[in-house]
């Protein structure tokens, strides 16, 4: 089980002077985070531009330096020698790359100075295959946010946590913490809330399920939370029926959140889908 990584994910110095922040450090230490986690090694590409320019470098952008008859055979090999690779060890999980790179963006590049919309040219190459920004990648820690009272509603969390979890997210599910009928007696309501609200806090992303006539109070509040905090929301509406026009089940849950409406859906919002 591999990904295939941008190489500037183990070794920023391959990068061009001058543009690797503290905040694109922390990124790529959740991403080596994440794979240490889950188990997955992590396999990097060759560079492109290290291997033509050398290091260190100036930033530039593909029509300033690359686009040369020598740098597009340096492509075609370097995508010969990526592919024989695949065919011993196997299809990745994911290409992971940097956003922004001329060479290994996934959904933005330098193709001119101009930074425009779609994958760097050696990325191109390799269409067909899942890819994942660094930065969305190092975003994996999930609170799921959703009602679990029902003996019905909680075989539909963990069944949602199963697939989450099967795409290397790590997910904090309450009933899975001892927020039941039972967990609920006594002086334990508090701990509930401080243990939920802690990993509310800790969580990059909150997925809240908002099936049914009105949304969850719990999870409406959940939502909420996360929405003030500056967090990605995503919700997941499988009910097909309307509360009226456009509006689903609630216009301030909805215009807070990215509502998807299944789960395919909710695992392509997370960033596992193939290059554009």
């Amino acid at each position: 089980m591999f990904i295939l990584a941008s190489p500037c994910v183990l070794h920023e110095n391959l990068r061009a002077d001058g543009i690797t922040t503290d905040e694109d450090r922390e990124v790529f230490i959740k991403c080596r985070k994440r794979c240490e986690e889950f188990g997955i090694d992590i396999v990097p590409l060759p560079c492109p531009e290290t291997l033509y320019l050398g290091t260190p470098r100036s930033p530039g952008s593909f029509t300033e330096r690359l686009d040369t008859p020598e740098f597009s055979a340096l492509l075609d090999r370097l995508e010969e020698e990526v592919r024989d690779l695949i065919s011993v060890k196997g299809e990745p999980i994911c290409i992971l790359g940097v956003n922004s790179s001329p060479t290994c963006g996934v959904t933005t590049t330098y193709f001119t100075n101009e930074k425009s919309v779609g994958p760097g040219v050696f990325l191109k190459r390799f269409s067909h295959f899942c890819a994942v920004d660094a930065r969305v990648f190092a975003k994996y820690r999930i609170y799921l946010a959703s009602p679990l009272f029902s003996e019905a509603e909680r075989r539909y969390n963990a069944y949602l946590v199963e697939v989450l979890r099967q795409n290397f997210f790590f997910v904090y599910l309450p009933q899975e913490a001892a927020d039941t009928e039972d967990g609920r007696e006594g002086s334990r309501e508090q701990i509930i809330y401080e243990k939920n609200l802690s990993e509310l806090k800790r969580a990059d992303i909150v997925v809240g399920v908002i099936d049914g006539s009105d949304a969850d109070s719990g999870t409406a509040w959940e939502m909420g939370y996360a929405f003030a905090s500056g967090k990605r929301v995503i919700a997941l509406r499988t009910d097909f029926r309307k509360f009226s026009g456009n509006e689903r089940v609630n216009l301030m849950l909805e215009m807070e959140a990215e509502v998807v409406l299944n789960v395919d859906e909710l695992v392509s919002a997370l960033g596992f889908h193939p290059l554009p």
